[in-house]
């Protein structure tokens, strides 16, 4: 065979071979569009009868901080403590613990440490297991708030700090009672931050040099939910849902274009506000608003808010899915749910993926869609693959993963977001971070 038959078989075969499975970076929190969508392919139908297969375990610290996946790489916050933060931890107490809290850097092939930088903290919030927030890394860059709103930028690839903050001091802000949980976003050459409770609550800085762009919102409690970015009414908007209210903002200026109230018990702003074409949904404990979004500009009008029977979702800690018309999310008592969006009508509900069969203050398994199904990581430490529609939910595969390390209400507990990137879920809980392998073909 000549030169040229020979690259005409070449072309001729990739032409009619299938196309590579997709893969994907996790590099931020809820994935590369912060949208809970894993769109990696060749992915397991189900598991095998023993799970799937753990590739690898790597020692670590506490904290509810979920991992940050980017080439090659994984990127993890955590708090290392001679306390015992498990026996300190209740949901009013704030006592002082000493300890280093630590940005750490592994390889995503076998969990090996690449590097890592620590400081000094000095904790004083309820349930101190660590920090709350998800890395984001962009540019070469990893950015981590910590539980105190210690805000370091350094280089991804060496750990080298570039810069930092501290949030609370700087903005002349207070802490909230479990910790700053705002996973901070890149939107072009901004990092936006939630900066604490006070005249300032959110803040945008330039995210090369930590310089501060705007400042805006006063709340007296800057809850927990993270900043977050929409399209709607011919405009780009920054979604922050504080203690007291939810609120858009033009991300460029930091100019509010509208506010509603919406102020949860205790303040608990937790989940992340989302949108499903007109409609934008925010709920916690007592409180929830759907929201409809003005086509024309930016504006808001209420088309629903929960506290009726049998009506709406009010979320702890996970943060709910909506597709098609529909809203999957977990109440403060611990069902798995479907709420229609039009009118807050709750469908079914099911404790089988949260608790099992019996209600659990702020129970919480956390939902990420690939293709047409949902990978479930419960507080149980067990991964679930499952369908979801209008009809029920529908349980394909469950596999224990971890171990429940931390507690609340006197169950023990983990609550941590998983990472899913090259066909793999990283999982951690207060002791290991876990690689687990979740490819079609091992």
């Amino acid at each position: 065979m000549n030169a040229r038959s020979r690259l005409l078989l070449v072309v001729v075969l990739s032409l009619s071979a299938p196309p590579a499975a997709l893969a994907d970076d996790w590099p931020q929190w809820l994935g590369p569009k912060r949208d809970s969508v894993w769109r990696e392919t060749g992915i397991v139908e189900k598991f095998p009868a023993d799970g799937p297969k753990i590739l690898w375990r790597a020692k670590i610290a506490g904290g509810y901080a979920g991992p940050a996946v980017a080439d090659g790489r994984v990127y993890l916050h955590d708090f290392l403590t001679e306390a015992d933060t498990k026996k300190l931890s209740s949901p009013q107490g704030r006592p002082k613990i000493e300890g280093k809290e630590r940005i750490l850097c592994l390889g995503a092939k076998n969990g090996d440490l690449v590097w890592k930088h620590e400081y000094d903290c000095t904790y004083g919030i309820s349930y101190p297991a660590g920090p709350r927030c998800t890395p984001t890394v962009q540019g070469g860059k990893v950015y981590a708030i910590g539980a105190m709103g210690h805000l370091h930028c350094l280089d991804a690839a060496n750990g080298k700090p570039l810069w930092s903050k501290d949030l609370p001091k700087e903005f002349n802000s207070t802490v909230p009672i479990w910790g700053m949980s705002g996973h901070p976003l890149v939107d072009g050459t901004r990092l936006i931050c939630i900066a604490g409770g006070g005249d300032n609550v959110v803040v945008a800085l330039d995210k090369d040099t930590g310089k501060e762009s705007w400042k805006a919102l006063a709340a007296k409690q800057p809850g927990y939910a993270p900043p977050t970015l929409i399209q709607a009414g011919g405009k780009k908007q920054l979604i922050i849902w504080h203690g007291e209210a939810i609120n858009g903002l033009d991300p460029e200026t930091g100019k509010v274009y509208w506010t509603t109230p919406l102020a949860p018990f205790a303040s608990m702003s937790i989940m992340t506000p989302r949108q499903e074409g007109s409609y934008l949904f925010a709920g916690g404990m007592g409180k929830s608003l759907m929201l409809s979004l003005d086509k024309d500009r930016p504006d808001v009008k209420v088309v629903w808010g929960g506290g009726k029977p049998k009506t709406s979702v009010h979320p702890v800690n996970m943060t709910p899915f909506l597709e098609d018309g529909l809203m999957y999310g977990v109440d403060t008592q611990g069902p798995l749910m479907a709420i229609k969006l039009e009118t807050g009508e709750r469908l079914w509900e099911t404790f089988k993926p949260t608790t099992g069969e019996r209600p659990e203050s702020s129970a919480t398994v956390f939902l990420v869609k690939n293709g047409d199904r949902f990978f479930l990581f419960n507080e149980k430490g067990e991964l679930i693959i499952a369908k979801l529609n209008a009809q029920g939910y529908e349980e394909i595969s469950r596999a224990k993963i971890l171990e429940p390390t931390g507690t609340a209400f006197g169950r023990d507990v983990v609550w941590s977001h998983p990472a899913f990137a090259g066909r793999c879920a990283f999982v951690r809980n207060d002791r290991e971070l876990v690689c687990v392998g979740l490819a079609a073909k091992q």
